[in-house]
């Protein structure tokens, strides 16, 4: 039996983990692994390198194959469409604090503070006129209306929802309008949906107060569902099974007289494994869903999946890459033909398949975000939460949704308020606490001082810069902060060369602030000497083929530098890198980790070198004012006079990191020489960390002396023991 098979991974799937070199599960695996078999929602903090992929992948991959296997055998629960669930208020779609009474058919919620809401455990699609009636029972603040399943319990506040308040307002997408006349206490709300003509309107205790909302052509396919929204608030609601108060208008029908055809089961409280749709045929619908906050990360998460099933037979998983840059038909072709079983993506591409209704969440059984930090940050918290919301809570077997949330960082406010409010119970899996850098990453940092180093004034080949100081004085000579900012910038560019020809580096990952000092770079690599320093790019502006070629020439040491902005600081794992180098110091403490954490993993040396500068450097810097957010803007002025740049103080930035890290960084000289230190000797960048002189030697060689010390301490105690035994007993005697 296998290390990995001990912690109940199948033997097939230990086989693939096994032929990738991992003999022993590492920390964040061995915790993880168990935890997510176990069917728990799981937080996973742990260092960058630490493994944290397989952690997630290697159960999920398990489960999903037990599952398919399962329903392959008939073993699988399923329901029949005869007793798919009554018109009733759905117990699972609700918010927190959203009551449902035995009857289904009551609701309440007495929080003062928050609205809460549920739809119905039924909805109606394709054509049809239909009609629920809603009696408010009680003093407080309600809104009724017609709901999709991507909708937001709280009724009306984005595109999916079509809701009608007590307080007179009609309300869709945030946008609240005068509709009719304000409603209380005892009156009846008909609540009219024409699928026909894409209609929404409203009575009130039998008063047509006319059309409310024309449905938008996209969203006319959907099914829509009766829905509700409380503040200290109680409704009764009528759908049909006993006579309404309020005659309907002409051609409109309970909506629990649809019939079986045009009615949608609300996949929000139940899977489709609660149908006689068996979930093998619903192509369309994953068992799990991985979300990246980048398409290099999701294309390597999607390579990892590939290799730890390999072994798996009989049926076969299928995964899909769900991320921009590939033709969206092809995603398409393969969700409605080919069917898939667990997808990894990016948010955008998985909100369009998704709105397109080529992509159901109506199997999904485990929702895993990846780097979410990182995912919160880029502003998908909304987007996280429909889909959570559009997912199954639960199935008749017992089987609940497990959510698994990985990232470096955990500690962030945006992860927790999101955890608290999505996850169920979940277990933290915390081997790393704050933010720290591993033992295998040697970083340094290099003072930039154009003041004492005047090398830049005299430089006939330099490195071609950002163009901030276009508009400025700088001529040779002056020692005004711009002329000094121009100097930092040519500096740099000799730092990097610098550096690379010290260590010999035939290997480095070059992190730059801006996606235009990624291109100058290259270029100036490529005007020096293009073989000597060969390269590529990565960042936002190329093409997802340009990125997703020049990683996989890197990776395949077809080139000897990545250049690249933050987009591949998350994640990117390229095996034994020896080096790492930052042009500028990242403004996010957490990123410095991120970036220096692409070194040094695997028990691999790895050094990273940031050059620091000593005065404040003019930069780019396009906020939410900026029309073109930096496309072709070339506006210089300061961003306090309307423009598009700002002083960067690497010295602060450095300040913030130490004190974050709560270390002192070693300094070292221009010349780039790493002085002798407890890394001398023991190590070769690249390679694993030799733990005793410069001669390595095996785990057991190491401890052997060690162990023969204990026993002779432990034999020397035995004989101490037993003489002072004897001694008693002679004094007995």
């Amino acid at each position: 039996m296998t290390a990995f098979e001990e912690f109940g991974v199948l033997p097939e799937i230990a086989k693939a983990v096994e032929e990738l070199g991992w003999i022993l599960p590492t920390d964040i695996q061995a915790e993880g692994i168990p935890l997510v078999l176990g069917g728990g929602d799981v937080l996973m903090a742990a260092e960058t390198g630490s493994g944290k992929t397989a952690a997630f992948c290697l159960p999920i991959i398990q489960i999903v194959w037990e599952t398919l296997k399962d329903i392959e055998s008939g073993k699988a629960n399923r329901i029949s469409k005869s007793t798919s669930p009554p018109w009733t208020m759905s117990i699972m779609d609700r918010g927190n604090a959203f009551a449902v009474d035995p009857t289904g058919l009551r609701v309440q919620s007495r929080e003062l503070r928050e609205w809460h809401g549920g739809r119905c455990t039924c909805g109606v699609q394709g054509s049809g006129k239909w009609g629920f009636e809603a009696t408010v029972t009680d003093e407080g603040l309600c809104r009724v209306g017609w709901s999709t399943l991507e909708a937001s319990l709280d009724l009306g506040t984005d595109r999916f929802g079509f809701g009608f308040g007590g307080t007179g307002k009609k309300s869709n997408n945030k946008q609240f309008d005068n509709y009719g006349e304000a409603f209380g206490k005892n009156d009846v709300i008909t609540c009219l949906l024409d699928l026909d003509k894409g209609e929404i309107a409203f009575l009130k205790n039998g008063i047509d107060l006319g059309s409310a909302f024309t449905v938008d052509k996209q969203l006319r396919n959907s099914a829509f569902f009766p829905a509700v929204v409380l503040k200290n608030a109680e409704i009764a609601l009528n759908f049909g099974s006993t006579k309404f108060k309020y005659t309907l208008p002409t051609g409109f029908c309970p909506i629990c007289s649809t019939p079986r055809d045009l009615t949608v089961i609300n996949t929000n409280g139940y899977s489709s494994l609660d149908t006689n749709k068996s979930t093998k045929n619903a192509k369309n619908a994953p068992f799990a869903v991985i979300i990246e906050p980048s398409r290099e990360l999701a294309e390597q998460t999607c390579s990892q999946v590939k290799n730890f099933k390999k072994y798996l037979e009989n049926p076969k998983i299928k995964e899909l890459l769900v991320i921009g840059g590939i033709n969206i038909k092809d995603q398409i072709y393969a969700l409605q033909n080919e069917g898939v079983d667990i997808i990894v993506g990016t948010p955008g591409r998985l909100e369009d398949l998704i709105q397109g209704g080529y992509l159901s969440l109506a199997n999904c059984r485990f929702f895993v975000l990846d780097e979410a930090d990182g995912l919160l940050k880029q502003g998908y918290t909304e987007l996280i939460e429909r889909l959570y919301r559009q997912m199954p809570k639960l199935t008749t077997d017992g089987r609940r949704l497990q959510m698994i949330v990985c990232s470096a960082t955990l500690h962030a406010f945006e992860v927790k308020k999101m955890a608290e409010k999505l996850m169920h119970f979940p277990t933290w899996i915390d081997l790393k606490g704050e933010d720290a850098v591993p033992e295998t990453v040697h970083h340094v940092i290099v003072k930039v001082d154009p003041q004492k180093d005047r090398s830049w004034c005299s430089l006939r080949k330099h490195i071609q810069t950002d163009g901030v100081h276009s508009q400025d004085n700088i001529r040779p000579g002056m020692n005004s902060p711009e002329v000094l900012s121009e100097a930092v910038k040519l500096l740099k560019g000799e730092y990097v060369v610098k550096a690379i020809d010290e260590h010999n580096m035939d290997r480095a990952i070059i992190f730059c602030r801006t996606k235009l000092d990624c291109d100058n770079l290259e270029r100036y690599f490529k005007l020096i000497d293009a073989k000597k320093y060969s390269c590529v790019c990565l960042h936002g502006d190329r093409k997802p083929h340009e990125r997703k070629a020049n990683l996989e020439a890197f990776k395949k040491e077809q080139v000897k530098f990545l250049i690249c902005t933050d987009v591949a600081a998350r994640g990117i794992d390229i095996t034994e890198l020896p080096f790492m180098i930052n042009v500028t110091l990242p403004d996010e403490k957490s990123n410095y980790v991120h970036r220096i954490g692409r070194v040094g993993r695997a028990e691999r040396m790895g050094l990273a070198i940031s050059l620091v500068s000593t005065v404040p450097e003019k930069v780019w810097y396009h906020g939410e004012w900026c029309k073109t957010r930096g496309r072709n803007c070339w506006n210089t002025r300061l961003t306090d006079d309307g423009g598009c740049c700002m002083w960067y103080n690497e010295m602060q930035y450095l300040a913030d990191i130490e004190e974050h890290l709560n270390i002192t960084i070693q300094q070292i000289q221009p010349d780039m020489k790493v002085p002798c230190d407890e890394f001398d000797g023991k190590v070769v960048y690249g390679q694993k960390r030799k733990l005793t002189g410069s001669t390595y030697q095996t785990h057991t060689v190491q401890m052997a002396p060690i162990v023969k010390e204990l026993a002779k301490l432990e034999s020397e105690a035995q004989i101490i023991f037993l003489k002072r035994h004897y001694l008693k007993i002679c004094r007995r005697v």
